[in-house]
């Protein structure tokens, strides 16, 4: 694969105005990698509570961590820290590689395979779903909703939609409903007969004396479900992208596995898997020489901050041993990524199995990949591979 084919199909590019309002869909867009850390690093002032403008989003921002501003939010995501301490990370490093190990088990004696079918995907979806306490047989009926969620391609507006977008907003939104439902009944049956799970804890937790209500956990969890696989999954696949792209990057990185962290976090700089992230404005401020007023929807583009040339020395090149890389892929202050160390280290076991059991491991050149169409992401949805 031409690695500048690959940028230009992926990369969002540089945007001379690192903020920039857009008049069709009322959203201002901020590029530039310190604006978009002045936007993360200010929750009073860029506020999470994105519903205020979306309604449809309403039913599904009770306990949505993602849609909380402190203090509500630095109640509830501590619920969960002790989940993703660094003790409890390395608790879980047995598990990761025997679920590593039996995925690659049914993929090694066949010359190809789907990365992200095979392996990328039901890797993180697994050991979270374990966390939370949601039975192996179900997973196959939460990756059908999640999937049909991803497939939408247009993008959000605040301005008069059209029949299209209208319905595929809904559509996702139908998926979430499913999903939640589906927790709902789960947070229901844990009230009745608690269980030893992250999700019974969440039902058994209280927030200024007060239990959470289902609304809360099933939302919760969700997010939890959701943002909890995505990133690793698109982190795992994009990484073998690159190594493909750059084989050179793939020659020394096998010869010596020390390369693997900055690897990863070139990776997540390069193919940043969350595209952007949205914020509403408490009052006006000023971001990169610009005023935005009160009320308005801003929109920080994590995928160009990450390649901003006043920040990333050689930004549109692939460079691992890159030795200053401030990237914003986990997102910054109070709503950085608590899953952040979970996914590398998930995505470092895999890479090393990858390493020590296909030691030529390519993209398929007779089966390319398919591209995911959700403005949101960035990656593929199917990675076909050969090991030949």
């Amino acid at each position: 694969m031409d690695p500048q084919r690959f940028f230009w199909m992926y990369g969002d590019g540089w945007s001379a105005e690192p903020v920039a309002f857009d008049e069709a869909s009322g959203i201002w867009n901020v590029y530039g990698h310190p604006e978009t850390v002045q936007v993360a690093n200010n929750p009073h002032l860029f506020s999470s509570d994105t519903g205020r403008l979306i309604p449809e989003r309403r039913e599904f921002d009770e306990g949505s961590i993602t849609q909380l501003d402190p203090p509500r939010h630095t109640a509830l995501r501590k619920l969960i820290t002790h989940a993703f301490t660094p003790r409890a990370i390395d608790d879980l490093e047995p598990r990761v590689h025997a679920i590593v190990a039996d995925l690659l088990d049914k993929a090694i004696d066949r010359d190809g395979f789907d990365l992200i079918a095979d392996l990328a995907y039901p890797l993180p979806v697994t050991v979270i779903a374990e966390l939370l306490g949601i039975p192996a047989s179900d997973h196959s009926l939460l990756n059908g909703w999640v999937n049909k969620m991803m497939s939408i391609s247009s993008e959000f507006s605040l301005g008069e939609r059209d029949k299209v977008v209208g319905n595929e907003v809904e559509f996702a939104m139908e998926q979430v409903r499913h999903i939640t439902d589906y927790l709902r009944d789960h947070v229901r049956q844990r009230r009745a007969s608690p269980r030893d799970d992250l999700l019974t804890r969440l039902v058994q937790a209280e927030v200024d004396g007060e239990r959470l209500t289902e609304n809360e956990v099933a939302n919760f969890a969700n997010v939890m479900l959701v943002a909890g696989h995505v990133t690793t999954t698109l982190l795992i696949s994009s990484t073998v992208l690159c190594l493909d792209a750059y084989p050179e990057v793939d020659r020394a990185v096998r010869a010596d596995r020390a390369g693997i962290p900055g690897l990863l976090e070139e990776s997540l700089r390069y193919l940043s898997p969350i595209t952007s992230m949205v914020r509403v404005t408490n009052a006006p401020v000023e971001v990169g020489g610009v005023t935005i007023g009160a009320d308005q929807m801003v929109s920080a583009w994590i995928s160009t901050a990450n390649r901003d040339p006043r920040v990333f020395n050689d930004p549109q090149t692939f460079l691992p041993a890159r030795p200053n890389n401030p990237h914003v892929a986990f997102g910054r202050g109070v709503h950085f990524c608590i899953g952040a160390a979970l996914a590398r280290r998930e995505s470092r076991i895999a890479l090393n199995a990858l390493f020590d059991r296909f030691p030529a491991l390519r993209c398929d050149p007779d089966n390319p990949p398919v591209f995911m169409t959700n403005p949101n992401l960035n990656g593929a949805a199917r990675l076909p591979v050969v090991t030949g």
